[in-house]
Order: C-alpha cells, then structure tokens, then sequence
C-alpha cells in the first residue's frame, strides 16, 4: 500500500459520503457511517436528511457523535424518536417505493452475493464466533438501498455466508422475490479501506468498481476470499487535503 496523506478509514468515510444525493434520506448507524453522514451534511449535500438508528430524526450533526446514543445529539435534531418508533420507520419504509432512502450497514463477513453475516461465523449451533447480531441492518437490507462497510480482509470476503443476518443478493437473479423481498431492493455497493465492490445488473454478483490510489488490483485480490471480476475497475477520487483536514478536526471532538 502506498503512504498517503490519509487513512483507510478516511477515504472510507469520504466515499460514503460522496454516494449520498441531494434530498435523500439516509438511515445511519454508529461508527464510520456516522463520520461519513456528517461529512455529507457539513460539506457535500447539505439536503440530505439524516435518520440515526437510535432515533434521531433529520440529525444536523454539530460535532461528531461519539456515538448513535451520544446526549449532545438530541439538540441537534427535529424529532428525536423512541427506538421502538424507529424501528416501524425502518420496517415501513419500503412505502416510499422510489431511491431516495438509503442505509448504512456493516457485519463481519459478506459473500459474493452481498449476504451479511452479523450474527455469527460457521454453524449458528457451533459457531467458530458469535456477534450481537443484526441491530437495525435486517431490515435495512430488506427493504431499502443499503451500502455495505466492509474491512477488506480475506476471512471477511468469503464464499458463503453460513448464517445470513442482512439479506444481499442471495444466490443471485431471481432470489428476493422468491424469498419474499422486494427485488428492486438491495445492496448497492461495499465500500472498503482498498476500494469500492458493486454488483452486476444481471448476475448480482460482486465485481470491483474501483480502487483507491496507490492500491493496486492485485492487492484487494490477496484479501478477497472469492473469484470477483475486476476488468471493469477503475481509479478512484481521493480526499482533498481539505476534507481529510475537515475529518481530522471533527475526530479532534472527541478527546
């Protein structure tokens, strides 16, 4: 990997917040899709309305959070929701039948087909790990455009899911409707610290779309668990030195 002027996860946080749209709404979840909401409210798209998992309705983050459930951000919203009012949002919101909703999700483990798993790796019964499971991502996958964050690592990017926590693709063409979801629905992108996965329009399966400078094709290959076509893939934007400055400030509230 060449040196940068800035981090994995600040190019990470830079693509997530150059996909949101102007007017759209996005559900958020703690971590990283935070970092990349804020940077999307404060800097790119001003019009986009945020919606963070513990409640917060149109969040205007003034400081980063340190986390979903962070008091100061209570201020700093129109509505601030009963996690149980949250959830029926999430559950509803396949009733806006259009793009303008999108989430943020993460897990440990994501197969060819966008599958996440947040719940455990290897048999649910014996796993070789168990996590805390799905939180508000299940029904994030479900009905509404997610993107996946995703740490690049080969024990990360696997074959198969054994235990699906977010639905992706399935096994491909065909699969959310059978299943019951709806099949205009699903995962978008995966957005790594080495670059950006899409999906095939036919096949669902997951292709490389770009990486980042200074990362090569031939190193996201050595992480990932699974064959992936990567003809298609291109050079992606960096962060400019301002918005790395932006980011590096906001973390800065923290301490």
């Amino acid at each position: 990997m060449k040196e940068t002027y800035y981090t994995g996860t600040e190019i990470q946080a830079f693509t997530l917040a150059k996909t949101i749209k102007k007017d759209q709404i996005v559900l958020v979840g703690t971590g990283l899709p935070l970092i990349g909401a804020m940077l999307a409210k404060k800097k790119f798209e001003p019009s986009c309305t945020l919606v963070v998992e513990s409640g917060l309705m149109d969040f205007v983050p003034h400081v980063l959070p340190r986390s979903i459930s962070d008091l100061r951000s209570m201020a700093h919203c129109s509505v601030p929701c009963p996690p149980y009012r949250y959830l029926g949002f999430q559950a509803n919101s396949l009733k806006f039948n259009n793009d303008n909703v999108m989430g943020f999700i993460g897990g440990a483990a994501i197969d060819p087909y966008g599958n996440v798993a947040a719940t455990c790796i290897g048999d649910y019964f014996k796993p070789k790990s168990r996590f805390s499971g799905s939180g508000g991502a299940n029904a994030i996958a479900a009905f509404i455009h997610s993107i996946v964050i995703m740490q690049h690592e080969k024990r990360r990017f696997i074959e198969k899911v054994n235990y699906i926590t977010s639905a992706g693709w399935l096994e491909g063409p065909g699969s959310r409707e059978k299943a019951g979801l709806p099949p205009n629905r699903g995962p978008m992108m995966v957005v790594s610290e080495l670059g950006v996965m899409k999906f095939d329009d036919v096949t669902k399966r997951m292709y490389l779309f770009g990486h980042y400078p200074g990362i090569t094709i031939e190193e996201i290959m050595d992480n990932t668990g699974f064959d992936m076509d990567t003809s298609k893939a291109i050079v992606l934007p960096a962060p400019d030195q301002e918005t790395v400055d932006f980011l590096r400030a906001a973390s800065k509230s923290l301490s």
